[in-house]
């Protein structure tokens, strides 16, 4: 478990200036750091739904940010495995326990906090088979 100094830690590694704070574009990527998994919706919520001028130019200092993590940290809302897996299954035509690849692509690049095409490459490596279909429920 992680305590009051590793925190402090990474987050004077996101402190570019040195001045003891950091950006608020950089609140989602310390706490995500930190073993978190924050939505950026989450994180501005939390930063109060800053400009995106805000979000580059405004620095906060660690005292600030510590309840912010302990937020996100609290959630209630942390989906489990078997979210992922129900949200998957609505894609499995079959009902065989696989997706298409190439469906579940376009999911990724479209909906919510879209993905990248690099970040989908790199999310998919290796996991489909011969046919383009993932086995999203882990069985073989």
């Amino acid at each position: 478990l992680l305590d009051i100094s590793d925190y402090r830690e990474a987050f004077g590694l996101f402190d570019r200036v040195g001045d003891n704070k950091v950006a608020y574009n950089q609140i989602a990527d310390i706490m995500r750091a930190l073993g978190q998994n924050p939505t950026n919706k989450e994180v501005k919520t939390i930063l109060g739904n800053p400009s995106a001028d805000e979000m580059a130019n405004k620095r906060i200092e660690f005292e600030a940010f510590l309840p912010m993590l302990q937020t996100i940290i609290n959630s209630p809302n942390k989906a489990g495995f078997e979210d992922y897996v129900e949200g998957l299954r609505v894609f499995d035509k079959e009902g065989n326990g696989t997706v298409m690849g190439a469906e579940l692509r376009i999911v990724l690049s479209t909906l919510g906090e879209k993905m990248n095409e690099a970040e989908i490459d790199a999310l998919m490596a290796g996991q489909e088979d011969e046919n383009g279909c993932i086995n999203y429920e882990g069985k073989t």
